[in-house]
């Protein structure tokens, strides 16, 4: 299969989206007098995690869909400290991007890559 299945490419898209405004918005943090470092560095990371992972699901690198998963479930958690409205969401968005990735038509592209790269 040549072309990436439609609902990969609209996940990866916002992987690589929120990585990277969630990274700026971050960024700014670190200029704040009483900024945590240690606590940015952590974030910013896991923001870098989020860019990879949705180059990765381009790329049609099936361990890419786990690494998804479990950075949307380490929101879940997160959101959980915070509030149930944002867990809700978060747990929301964790079904979405489960049921996206495990499509028929996206579960046969991470295969085919994987046959391919042997």
């Amino acid at each position: 299969m040549r072309n990436r299945p439609l609902p990969v490419v609209i996940v990866a898209i916002l992987f690589i989206a929120a990585g990277c405004v969630g990274f700026v918005y971050h960024f700014i943090d670190f200029f704040e007098p009483n900024a945590k470092v240690y606590d940015l560095i952590w974030i910013e990371f896991v923001r870098i995690v989020a860019v990879v992972c949705g180059f990765l699901l381009l790329r049609g690198i099936n361990w890419a869909r786990w690494l998804a998963i479990a950075w949307l479930l380490f929101h879940v958690v997160i959101s959980a400290l915070n509030s149930t409205s944002e867990m809700i969401a978060h747990l929301i968005f964790l079904i979405i991007v489960i049921v996206l990735l495990y499509l028929p038509v996206s579960s046969s592209f991470f295969q085919n890559k994987n046959t391919q790269s042997r």
